[in-house]
């Protein structure tokens, strides 16, 4: 018996992101980070920074945490392993929960289409009630 052969990751761009996606693999330019104040943290220090992040199909806010605040800095290329769509106030944002990783990489090739902001865009929760 050999070794399991390990499945290649499947990178997704950032136009094709919807609501609720988890599982996500994307490489993305960091266009610009700002530090936000948690409310109501109870004592507890920790550091979160919102964070444009956009590839060549378009950009969407990551919501960086503590110590991914430090990998998040204006103008890195990072890979974004197995990350997930939160939603916030009807707008998605990109995050990177404990199960997944951020890693930094070569600066990509290239340019951010900053005309397409994935988190402007409203979504509205519909209930479907089936009879």
């Amino acid at each position: 018996m050999g070794e399991p052969k390990k499945q290649q990751p499947v990178f997704t761009k950032v136009d094709q992101l919807r609501p609720m996606a988890t599982g996500l693999n994307l490489t993305v330019k960091v266009v610009n980070t700002k530090m936000v104040v948690p409310r109501g943290n109870q004592g507890r220090q920790m550091r979160l920074a919102e964070c444009l992040v956009g590839d060549e199909t378009g950009m969407i806010i990551f919501t960086a945490r503590n110590d991914q605040v430090d990998m998040m800095k204006e103008g890195a290329t990072v890979i974004l392993r197995n990350a997930k769509i939160d939603m916030f106030k009807g707008s998605m944002r990109l995050a990177v929960d404990r199960w997944g990783r951020i890693e930094g990489t070569e600066p990509a090739s290239f340019s951010v289409k900053e005309d397409s902001n994935l988190s402007l865009i409203e979504f509205e929760q519909v209930t479907v009630v089936e009879q």
